[in-house]
C-alpha cells in the first residue's frame, strides 16, 4: 500500500469507506502479520493488554496513596485500553472501576476532613 493511499484514501464508486486505520490484506503483504498504524496487530493488542494491567494496579495502590493522581492515571489508561480492544477486558474494567473508586475516596476525604491526606491510626 502506498503512502498516499494510507494518507487520502481513493474510494470506489459504491464502496464502502473503511471507518478506521485497516490492514493490509494477507495477498497484498504474503508471509507477514497484518500492519495497521501502529504496528502489527499483535504488538497493539500487547499494548493494550499492558495499559489494562497497568490501570488495574494503578487503581489498587491509588486507594491507598495517592489517590489524586493515581485514580486519574488508572482511569486513562482504562479507557484507552478499551478503546484498543484489549483481551483483558475485566481487568481494564476493574481498573477503571478502581481509578473513580480512587476519586471517590478523594472527593470524601477533602468533604470530610477538608484534606487530601488521611492515615490510618487515630
Amino acid at each position: 500500500m502506498q503512502l498516499a493511499e494510507l494518507v487520502r484514501p481513493q474510494h470506489r464508486r459504491g464502496a464502502r469507506p473503511d471507518t478506521g486505520p485497516s490492514a493490509e490484506s494477507p495477498a497484498e503483504n504474503p508471509g507477514q502479520a497484518p500492519v495497521g498504524a501502529n504496528g502489527t496487530v499483535e504488538e497493539r493488542r500487547k499494548d493494550a493488554d499492558d495499559m489494562a494491567v497497568a490501570a488495574f494496579v494503578l487503581g489498587l495502590v491509588g486507594l491507598l496513596v495517592m489517590n489524586m493522581l493515581l485514580g486519574p492515571t488508572a482511569v486513562v489508561f482504562a479507557a484507552l485500553a478499551l478503546r484498543r480492544g484489549t483481551a483483558r477486558r475485566g481487568r481494564a474494567l476493574l481498573g477503571l472501576a478502581l481509578g473513580v473508586a480512587d476519586l471517590v475516596v478523594l472527593a470524601v476525604l477533602v468533604t470530610a476532613n477538608g484534606t487530601v491526606a488521611w492515615s490510618f491510626g487515630a
